[in-house]
């Protein structure tokens, strides 16, 4: 079954992260294919109506054009080139460039969606030479808007030995789920983590509770933890059955809540040296893009994948 990602690049340190990344992780996941994106700047609205009447305009029009095209076409084979070296398969790899048309995260997206890939997969911290193209608010502003599909963030040289699935029982923790099981299933070999950090009366409310806990809502709040998990692990046990993954492949971690659950996520996956960590968008409170969990997660991972499931 293949499987379809969507890498944008450009001369920034972070795009070939992403890449070599690519690469790595295809030894998990079984007949992947990329394709190498590239976004030029932008072609003036103005100097396309001034070329239709202006036979100069038109001829500077064309050579900047072509330049930028050319320029395009240098970084995504030097990109391929990383890639085919390194021992990915040519013929996997698909190369594609176009100017700016709606904005770079949104180009990104938009091509992703339209042509019905699997993930998007980003560099975070770029920074370009000659041009600006991925620096860290493009590739948040994905991260943000990618309503539809999972994007893969790479901080740093990920060299990817174990997978981690952080898990709240939320329906987006079961999507989480299933996106990892279709991406890796056909692979006999793989193992997969799940971590829950359980839910607690302390990790439930910003507001310190450590002096004045109700018992009755501590029991409350423990029952429902448990009870929603004792229906989550049926269904998540089940996906990855279909795709091929037997429960002995699988290994369930729970440790106790703290105030800072994101934290402690990022914590067990460097102990365990889990360096894809995946993710639901939101958890089981609903919290969108940067909230707390999130801000912890992205702000205390390196070297470190995370995938962000919708």
């Amino acid at each position: 079954m293949e499987k379809k990602i969507l890498i944008p690049v450009d001369t920034s340190r972070s795009s070939l992260h992403a890449v070599r990344y690519a690469v790595h992780i295809s030894s998990a996941i079984t007949n992947l294919h990329c394709v190498l994106f590239h976004v030029q700047p932008p072609v003036s609205l103005y100097l396309k109506e001034e070329a239709a009447k202006d036979m100069h305009v038109r001829a500077q029009l064309k050579k900047v054009t072509k330049k930028n095209n050319d320029a395009a076409l240098s970084v995504l084979h030097n990109l391929k080139s990383e890639m085919t070296q390194a021992g990915f398969p040519e013929d996997r790899i698909e190369l594609v460039t176009h100017p700016r048309e709606l904005g770079l995260a949104q180009d990104v997206i938009e091509y992703a969606q339209k042509n019905m890939l699997d993930a998007i997969v980003v560099g975070r911290r770029g920074v370009t030479g000659i041009q600006k193209f991925f620096d860290t608010s493009v590739s948040d502003a994905v991260l943000e808007r990618s309503q539809a599909l999972p994007v893969w963030l790479v901080q740093g040289d990920v060299q990817p030995e174990k997978i981690l699935v952080a898990i709240d029982g939320s329906q987006d923790s079961l999507r989480a789920v299933d996106h990892v099981s279709f991406m890796v299933s056909e692979n006999e070999d793989i193992k997969i983590s799940l971590l829950h950090v359980t839910n607690t009366a302390r990790n439930y409310c910003e507001i310190d509770l450590d002096d004045d806990l109700d018992p009755e809502f501590v029991k409350i709040i423990e029952k429902k933890d448990r009870a929603c998990l004792d229906r989550f692990y049926p269904m998540a046990m089940e996906k990855f059955a279909q795709m091929g993954i037997p429960k002995d492949r699988i290994e369930i971690h729970t440790i106790p809540g703290s105030r800072r659950v994101g934290h402690t996520v990022v914590e067990f996956a460097e102990k365990n040296r889990c360096n894809t960590l995946v993710i639901g968008r939101r958890g089981i409170n609903k919290s969108f893009f940067m909230g707390s969990v999130s801000r912890q997660i992205i702000g205390h991972i390196s070297d470190t994948a995370l995938w962000v499931v919708p």
